[in-house]
């Protein structure tokens, strides 16, 4: 496999300087060689105080999202393009800590309580895990890598909007309540900086890279939240 330069323009913020700028690096590439990739070469063989986060490698730890050239993904699965200069960039609508490295705690803080990271998972009546495990656990499908808020045009002119991710995830536990409070998430849903705010762009689907499809997930809480008033109004 052949291997060729490629252009590749960096999104920089260091705070001690104040003003955000971008640098950009001739950097060794094939047809498989992708984003996280090409970052990880800037850091070690150009500019170690590049700042990225990364961690599994693999697009399930949701930790090494970014824009390239506009558009949201996951650096460690997505090919760098092949073509002219590619360009790189935090996610939007959450504040960027140190180049592509942003602060997810404004992300975190939209979700609706109560917000597990693992749950057990169920099992058949009468079944058991196997020796040496105590218990089924799971992670929900969605990986918390604040693509699909980074994506939505909603939350660009809004930052009191609770956000896609937030959404789906409150509509998954109306799905499965495992003991939540379902009128307290139906109030939530339902105030004004939540479900209906949202304007069917339908991008923070597109962004997903863990097939959540959150605005579908919306749309059936806003099925919810109308069935929810028809019963309640006399």
């Amino acid at each position: 496999m052949s291997t060729t330069s490629r252009r590749v323009r960096v999104f920089r913020l260091k705070r001690e300087d104040g003003e955000p700028r971008y640098d950009e690096f001739d950097v060794p590439a094939d047809q498989a060689t992708t984003v996280l990739e090409a970052l990880r070469w800037i850091q070690v063989e150009r500019d170690p105080t590049l700042a990225i986060r990364h961690s599994c490698f693999h697009a399930s730890c949701g930790t090494c999202g970014v824009r390239v050239n506009g558009r949201e993904g996951m650096a460690c699965v997505t090919p760098l393009p092949g073509t002219g200069t590619v360009t790189v960039e935090p996610i939007a609508n959450l504040p960027v800590l140190n180049d592509l490295v942003v602060d997810m705690a404004p992300f975190q803080e939209r979700f609706v309580a109560p917000h597990p990271i693992v749950r057990d998972s169920e099992v058949e009546p009468g079944a058991h895990p196997p020796e040496g495990i105590a218990r089924y656990e799971r992670f929900e499908d969605c990986i918390e890598c604040g693509l699909c808020l980074s994506a939505c045009p909603v939350a660009a002119t809004d930052d009191t909007y609770v956000g896609p991710a937030a959404l789906a995830y409150a509509q998954r536990l109306l799905e499965e309540a495992r003991g939540a409070d379902r009128e307290a998430i139906l109030d939530w849903a339902n105030a004004d900086n939540a479900a209906w705010r949202c304007h069917a762009a339908f991008e923070c689907t597109e962004a997903c890279p863990s097939d959540v499809r959150p605005a579908q997930r919306i749309m059936a809480l806003r099925r919810e939240l109308r069935g929810h008033r028809e019963a309640v109004t006399p």
